[in-house]
């Protein structure tokens, strides 16, 4: 069976994701939801016989994201899209490739600012007592939850931890993240103690005679996944009594929320959380008006 022929578009798209691997390093998750995106557009062009960038106007986007409202995407999805396609043609453009950006102009749908499911600090400490102490994963897996509640670390860096990006004397870790950017994240005590128990008393057991550099390991001596790692969230909620549906992303939106909640800047909070661009961070500001608001109905006598 004959493959369809490659358009211009085609092979313009292949070259704006080999540019976000290559010189931007994003990470294969993010460049594999810009290509679905992509490759969405490229047959919408191609059913309306365009099949040069030169050809691409302002109409043709207009019209794909129309299209898409009429399918029922959300506007968030929508917004991610037309985002993807506003990041292509500055690619087109700072190669020469167009002359005009056609997205230009374009602006994405509005949705309301989603505030982010986070547990209180009661339901973290049960959460963190709630590892099994009598077994090897239960203590590995303390440290773990430690860990990802003490810096707000994203599940993939967590996991892609190395042993020799923590620093149990100065109190803190290196974390590897976006876009292949450093950043230094201070841990805590509780955290220190559960790292060092962890590391004197648990991993060597764990490898046995094995070597392995992540951090965190499984009893075959392997790296922890992100698999593993959510499960293992998911049972400790379990055992913990939590009701809340949670996952490694909701003990990072715990730990941004309670800095804010306890005056800590949102320019630190930023930092430590590895955000590109502050307005990210912003929604955590949002958490704590929402609160607020709830104690003052709750307490105010003209609440």
């Amino acid at each position: 069976m004959n493959q369809p022929s490659l358009t211009e578009i085609d092979l313009a798209i292949a070259g704006y994701l080999d540019h976000l691997i290559i010189d931007r390093g994003l990470a294969r998750l993010t460049v594999e939801s810009y290509a679905s995106d992509m490759r969405g557009f490229s047959r919408f062009a191609s059913g309306r016989k365009v099949r040069t960038v030169g050809q691409l106007g302002r109409e043709d986007i207009l019209v794909f994201l129309a299209l898409l409202a009429r399918q029922g995407l959300s506007p968030r999805t929508r917004a991610r899209k037309i985002s993807c396609i506003k990041s292509f043609f500055r690619f087109l453009i700072e190669r020469s490739e167009v002359r005009e950006n056609p997205s230009d102009q374009i602006d994405s749908p509005r949705f309301p600012k989603r505030i982010p499911e986070y547990l209180q600090p009661e339901e973290v400490e049960r959460l963190l007592a709630s590892t099994d102490p009598a077994s090897l994963e239960g203590r590995r897996d303390n440290a773990m939850l430690e860990l990802c509640y003490a810096t707000g670390v994203r599940v993939t860096e967590l996991v892609g931890l190395d042993l020799y990006r923590v620093d149990l004397e100065i109190g803190c870790v290196t974390v590897m993240g976006k876009g292949s950017k450093e950043r230094v994240v201070p841990i805590g005590i509780p955290c220190s103690r559960a790292l060092m128990s962890y590391l004197e008393k648990v991993r060597p057991r764990l490898l046995g005679s094995r070597r392995c550099e992540a951090l965190f390991v499984t009893r075959l001596g392997k790296p922890m996944t992100r698999q593993a790692f959510w499960k293992i969230v998911k049972k400790t909620a379990r055992r913990a009594a939590i009701s809340k549906e949670i996952s490694p992303h909701t003990l990072r939106h715990s730990f941004a929320t309670h800095l804010v909640q306890n005056s800590a800047d949102l320019r630190s909070v930023q930092i430590m959380l590895g955000h590109a661009d502050i307005a990210t961070t912003e929604i955590y500001t949002h958490v704590a008006q929402h609160r607020l608001k709830k104690l003052h109905a709750s307490c105010h006598p003209r609440g």
